[in-house]
C-alpha cells in the first residue's frame, strides 16, 4: 500500500486529517520533531506485536514513549515470551505498510489496535502515512472517533 492509498482511505472516510510530506527522510522521532516544529511526544508510533497463537496487535503510542512487552502479555493475559515486535515481513503482510511508514488506521486487512495511555495527553499526533517521508497530521480527538474500538492502556516503561 502507498500514501496514495491511505490518502484515499482519508478521503472515502472523511477523516480530518492532513497528509504532511517531510522535505528529506529523517532518521529519529526527534529529528522529524525538528523538521516539523512540533514537540517530539507529539510524533506517534504505530508498532505491531506479534503474539504467539493469536491475531497480532498494534500499539499506537508517542514516538518518545518505550513500550513494555510484559505489559502488554499482561493486558493481553498471556505470558510475555509469547509477545514480540513483528518482523518487518509480518508488518507488511498483516498492514500493507513496511516497518517506519505505518499509519494507526487505513491498514489492508482490520487490526486489534491499543493506543497507549500517554497518547491521550497531547492534542494532535503526526503519525505514520504510508511512505518513509510521508505522515499524517491528526487531532487525537479525531483519532479516538475514527478508532472507536481502540483500547486505551498504559504501556509505558516507568
Amino acid at each position: 500500500m502507498t500514501p496514495d492509498d491511505l490518502r484515499a482511505f482519508i478521503n472515502e472516510r472523511q477523516i480530518e486529517a492532513e497528509m504532511v510530506r517531510l522535505p528529506a527522510e529523517v532518521a529519529t522521532v526527534s529529528a522529524a520533531a525538528e523538521a516539523l516544529g512540533v514537540s517530539p511526544e507529539q510524533i506517534g508510533k504505530s508498532l505491531l506485536f506479534a503474539v504467539k497463537g493469536e491475531k497480532p496487535v498494534l500499539v499506537v503510542a508517542n514516538g518518545t514513549t518505550r513500550l513494555d512487552p510484559a505489559a502488554l502479555a499482561q493486558y493481553l493475559g498471556v505470558g510475555r515470551k509469547r509477545v514480540r515486535l513483528a518482523s518487518p515481513d509480518m508488518v507488511i503482510e498483516t498492514l500493507g505498510y513496511p516497518v517506519g511508514t505505518v499509519p494507526p488506521f487505513g491498514h489492508s486487512q482490520p487490526v486489534r489496535t491499543i493506543l497507549e495511555a500517554g497518547v491521550l495527553a497531547q492534542e494532535d499526533l503526526y503519525v505514520g502515512g504510508g511512505g518513509i517521508m510521508d505522515l499524517i497530521h491528526i487531532r487525537v480527538k479525531e483519532l479516538r472517533r475514527i478508532l472507536p474500538g481502540a483500547e486505551v492502556v498504559a504501556l509505558a516503561v516507568d
